[in-house]
């Protein structure tokens, strides 16, 4: 198998993947974050806590889950609760990591995926809403975003702030009553991989993705980013992790 050939979805679930530590909990959501998770267990992270949003809770993901409440996001589990122990288990601090998507993001990490537009009653258009994403993104220690790079979506203020990241800046977050140390941790794009700036709580670039250059990040970011001296790569997708995502996680093609 030639490493080189993947398509951009197989390369942002790799690159997903390899944020999940092992002995970790992980808050996931239906599609690229279900099948991040199942790589991660196979390739580093055989004891990942894989939590779903109606009680699945340490699931072992040998076959793909096709929603959040699907029979085998319970299989071989630790626990079988319901949405409110899961959103309690949230709540009080034992889930560590977070996926969310959305179709805007600001500079400092704030989601939309409620309207486009700036009429609630008469939105451009609307779209699915907050599901659980305002608890994740609310209570879980680190949020890993997940979504396609471009100036429609990286906008520098969203229309409505369905999940908060850090609000107005330093401080906000912890300003409006969410819990000291959560937020937003990474985005990971079909670009490039960001994070958070320490003081400003300002996004910054991190790494690029592989062919990317920085003046491609750039030009299709609406905001100015912050733009460090030293900028890593990430690796392309492995011939390990592409024969797993391929053979194991995902052999019937439902999201690669």
């Amino acid at each position: 198998m030639n490493e080189l050939r993947y398509n951009p979805s197989e390369l942002l679930i790799c690159i997903s993947a390899r944020l999940m530590a092992d002995n970790a909990t992980c808050f996931i959501g239906t599609g690229i974050p279900m099948l991040a998770a199942s790589l991660a267990q196979k390739m580093h992270a055989p004891n990942l806590i894989s939590i779903f949003e109606f009680g699945g809770v340490g699931a072992q993901l040998e076959k793909l889950p096709l929603a959040v409440g699907d029979m085998r996001t319970f299989n071989r589990g630790l626990a079988a609760a319901g949405i409110c122990d899961i959103m309690e288990t949230a709540t009080r601090g034992f889930v560590e990591y977070g996926f969310l998507g959305g179709a805007q993001i600001d500079m400092y990490g704030n989601l939309n995926s409620t309207i486009i537009g700036d009429d609630h009653a008469h939105p451009k258009v609307r779209l699915p809403g907050s599901g659980g994403a305002n608890d994740v993104g609310s209570t879980c220690w680190r949020t890993i975003i997940i979504m396609q790079h471009g100036k429609k979506r990286f906008i520098p203020k969203v229309d409505f702030i369905t999940t908060p990241g850090y609000l107005s800046g330093a401080g906000a977050r912890e300003a409006a009553g969410l819990p000291p140390g959560t937020g937003p941790y990474r985005v990971v794009t079909s670009l490039c991989t960001l994070g958070f700036d320490k003081e400003t709580k300002w996004m910054k670039l991190l790494a690029l993705n592989p062919g990317v250059t920085v003046e491609q990040v750039v030009e299709n970011t609406g905001f100015e980013l912050i733009i460090p001296e030293a900028i890593d790569t990430n690796p392309p997708p492995s011939t390990e992790e592409l024969r797993i995502l391929r053979e194991e996680v995902d052999k019937d093609r439902y999201y690669i």
